[in-house]
């Protein structure tokens, strides 16, 4: 069984000391989940306080972006061996780094093997627009991304992601895709895309989350799904009782 793994992406909310407060307020409340993986991912700003915060605590803390490049000539970037030691985490090709910063699928994939060759676990994110859904697009546009994504990754570097699939009309707005869809969009579409690249075994290793909406009211059922195995949560992770909820339902499941 693949272990759940619940990623807080906290976006631009928080500074450095309240993201302190919060996950020293989390701590004690989630880490007798061990059967469930925990991560918090914070701004750049925030990233050596909570870094230090859960330091020996079995919670993970992520960035929310990254660069490419090693080093060099981009003012405001920071590249992946800058988060070593802070975060073991990164996501990558969230839907808004597309949408409001010109992410491509071509940089997605290079941050990937930037973020691999230092270590750090990415959560890749894909999913499809509003306008994409009515028109039928979803499954030939995420698989897409899958593939765009995993371009010249080898098998060993992918059974070290983690894949989040969001659809776009759900973040952010209370919509939320039915379970039934959720799954069939993270079990047919993307681990089967991975399938069709890596293998049925490996693809099945893969851990895929669900993104878009996803809070304790509706975690238990969509972590109830079979190829489900976290969720990537926006609004909810910015509050403690939510959070903790989320991640005590989930592991009463596992």
């Amino acid at each position: 069984m693949r272990k759940p793994i619940l990623a807080g992406n906290w976006k631009m909310n928080k500074t450095p000391a309240e993201a302190v407060d919060f996950v020293r307020a989390l701590r004690p409340l989630i880490t007798k989940y061990a059967n469930v993986e925990t991560v918090v991912c914070v701004p750049f700003v925030a990233l050596p306080g909570v870094a230090d915060a859960l330091r020996g605590v079995k919670a993970g803390v992520g960035a929310q972006n990254m660069h490419w490049a090693e080093n060099g000539a981009y003012t405001g970037e920071v590249a992946a061996a800058m988060l070593e030691g802070l975060a073991g985490y990164v996501i990558i090709g969230h839907s808004e780094r597309r949408e409001y910063f010109a992410e491509t699928d071509e940089t997605v994939n290079k941050k990937i093997k930037a973020a691999l060759a230092h270590g750090l676990t990415p959560i890749v994110c894909v999913g499809e627009n509003l306008g994409q859904n009515e028109r039928g697009e979803t499954d030939a546009f995420v698989s897409g991304q899958v593939r765009a994504a995993f371009e010249g990754i080898s098998t060993e570097q992918a059974q070290k992601t983690v894949v989040a699939y969001e659809p776009i009309w759900a973040i952010g707005t209370g919509k939320t895709a039915t379970s039934a869809v959720a799954n069939r969009m993270c079990g047919i579409v993307v681990r089967g895309t991975l399938a069709e690249i890596y293998g049925e075994e490996v693809a099945q290793s893969i851990r895929v989350q669900y993104g878009g909406s996803a809070n304790e009211k509706n975690i238990g059922e969509l972590m109830s799904m079979p190829d489900i195995d976290g969720a990537l949560i926006g609004g909810a992770s910015l509050k403690v009782d939510a959070f903790s909820d989320m991640v005590r339902i989930t592991s009463q499941l596992y």
